[in-house]
C-alpha cells in the first residue's frame, strides 16, 4: 500500500470529434501521458452536454453523433501534471480545462494493478 501523497486532478472537456495536428485531442493527450510516463489518464464518453457556444450535444438513436462531449482525466504529483499542462492547453484548443488539488490514497502497481 502506498502512502497517501498530495496530487492534481486534470480535467480537459472537448467534443469527441475535436482535433489538432490531425490527430483527434483525448487520443493525442492519452497517448502523450503515456510517453512521458504519467500515472495514468482516463477518457470518459458523455451521453450529453453543452459548452460555451451553448450547442446541444447528446447521442439518440436518431443520430450517432461524433461530436459528443469527451472528458480527459489525468491523475499524478503537480510536477508531472505542471510540466505537461503548456502541451496539453495547445492540444486543447478552444476545450475547458480544469486543475484540482487531489489526495492520492491508492493507486495500482506492478504486484497489485487495476
Amino acid at each position: 500500500m502506498i502512502p497517501e501523497v498530495p496530487g492534481q486532478l486534470l480535467r480537459i472537456y472537448v467534443d469527441e470529434g475535436a482535433k489538432h495536428e490531425g490527430k483527434l485531442v483525448h487520443e493525442a493527450i492519452v497517448r502523450l501521458c503515456l510517453k512521458e510516463g504519467l500515472a495514468g489518464a482516463t477518457v470518459l464518453r458523455g451521453i450529453a452536454g453543452f459548452g460555451a457556444r451553448h450547442r446541444l450535444h447528446k447521442a439518440g438513436i436518431e443520430r450517432f453523433s461524433a461530436d459528443l462531449p469527451v472528458v480527459v482525466e489525468i491523475v499524478d504529483v503537480a510536477e508531472k501534471i505542471e510540466r505537461l499542462l503548456p502541451q496539453i492547453r495547445e492540444m486543447a484548443g478552444g476545450g475547458l480545462i480544469t486543475l484540482e488539488q487531489v489526495r492520492i490514497v491508492a493507486a495500482p502497481s506492478a504486484d497489485h494493478p487495476a
